[in-house]
């Protein structure tokens, strides 16, 4: 069997590259390491030296299925010489219309009508504007730690880094909540802090910031992604829902990073059972094609014809991969595998929270796992500094991790992870915090 990682120091050719990158590339795009992608395949990427890599990252959870899966090439191979584009915005075409017809069929029943974007943040815009068209309400709710996406509106509910917001308002009329983080409990009781939070949303911002009556929607992610990983109390979906039906208020669910089996479920809000008036998925969708859908029920999907449209979406080559990949993910035992995976990934991280203080807090759901990285257990400070050597030393050493939150480091690998690939990425990742003195 040849090996995961071969690693060398690292090469001119990606020096040369990322040179030329920082000469012409907006400066607003962030490099956790020098790495230079060239190819890909698998649970591996290679840099333009040579260099194999481990991948626990899967293109920020977009590689569900791994790098290039070829059932999924084939796909687009096939589809691309017939019709590539196809212009779904002024004519129909069958490809798009297959995959809309499979996507709702894996669906909660209500979630029947299919609107084709190209991106997460393309999605959440399109959620907003139907909320709006359906309700006739100006405002929104979203939570402290919520990332949507990086356009006007998506970024309106986005509250996750300053950086993010600073000299870009005003933006669209949302106020944040507090999110239940088990970790750092709004309330200070881990059993209680959603309950707490939509006591909080119920008799202090209904109260005092705005009505309920003008409120459009309720937008929260499942488990929070770019926030750190954070996994909310199961009561915490089902109360919103109560919420949201007691003042006929839309509950939009932001599955662009939990979706597509990422937590063992298509759908993470699946594990609550709860039911979402629109849904927002993307990433994973098109096996690394740009593909999003913003999905709802006839009830709400009422716009009428020019009231939103896009150019790109709906692209047949991302429709026919988008076909594929909902194949490959539906097969049977697929979920039960990507549920087994986290549970062993898991448990071999609190192997290692048992050897080194810096880990404080691990959780997740599936293959949606983040450790909290803090400088003391007992007064929780985020370990920022830390967090940066720990990143460049597994890419040193030959395994790909990102960041999240404040000190969070994400393990989201492609689901087709397997125990030797979690072996192997801990031992290495052991290793960093042993020799740090971490």
């Amino acid at each position: 069997m040849e090996p995961l990682v071969t690693v060398r120091p690292p090469g001119p050719r990606a020096q040369e590259i990322l040179q030329r990158d920082a000469a012409v590339v907006s400066q607003s795009m962030v490099r956790e390491y020098p790495l230079v992608i060239q190819r890909a395949r698998g649970m591996n990427i290679w840099d333009v030296d040579g260099n194999r890599y481990l991948d626990f990252t899967a293109g920020i959870a977009v590689m569900n299925l791994g790098w290039n899966h070829p059932r999924i090439v084939e796909a687009v191979v096939e589809q691309f010489p017939l019709l590539s584009h196809g212009a779904f915005l002024d004519f129909c075409s069958e490809i798009p219309l297959r995959f809309a017809e499979e996507l709702v069929a894996r669906l909660p029943e209500n979630l029947c009508r299919v609107y084709y974007s190209n991106s997460g943040a393309e999605t959440l815009e399109a959620a907003l504007k139907l909320a709006r068209q359906h309700t006739k309400r100006p405002y929104f709710l979203a939570f402290y730690g919520g990332f949507h996406g990086r356009t006007y509106g998506a970024m309106s509910l986005t509250a996750a880094k300053v950086i993010q917001r600073k000299y870009f308002g005003p933006f669209l009329p949302v106020i944040h909540a507090p999110f239940p983080d088990p970790y750092h409990p709004f309330g200070g009781d881990p059993a209680t802090c959603a309950e707490e939070v939509v006591s909080y949303i119920r008799e202090e911002i209904f109260r005092r910031e705005v009505s309920p009556q003008e409120v459009a929607a309720i937008v929260v992610e499942p488990i929070q992604g770019e926030g750190g990983y954070i996994v909310p109390p199961d009561s915490f979906l089902p109360l919103l829902r109560e919420l949201c039906d007691e003042h006929e208020i839309l509950l939009v669910v932001d599955e662009v990073q939990a979706g597509c089996f990422r937590t063992g479920r298509f759908l993470a809000s699946e594990h609550t059972h709860t039911i979402p008036d629109i849904v927002c998925l993307s990433k994973a969708l098109a096996g690394g094609l740009p593909l999003g859908v913003t999905v709802s029920c006839d009830e709400v999907m009422t716009w009428p014809p020019g009231s939103h449209a896009s150019t790109f979406g709906g692209n047949s080559a991302a429709c026919a991969a988008g076909c594929a990949v909902l194949k490959l993910l539906h097969e049977p035992g697929f979920g039960d595998h990507v549920e087994e995976m986290g549970e062993y990934l898991r448990k071999k991280l609190r192997t290692l929270q048992k050897e080194h203080p810096i880990i404080g807090d691990i959780r997740g759901k599936g293959l949606m796992t983040g450790i909290e990285l803090v400088k003391d257990r007992e007064g929780r400070k985020p370990a920022q500094e830390e967090r940066k050597i720990i990143l460049a030393s597994a890419f040193e050493a030959g395994l790909t991790l990102l960041p999240a939150g404040e000190s969070v480091i994400r393990f989201c690998p492609p689901l087709i992870l397997e125990r030797r690939h979690v072996d192997i990425g801990i031992s290495i990742l052991d290793r960093i915090l042993e020799g740090k003195g971490f």
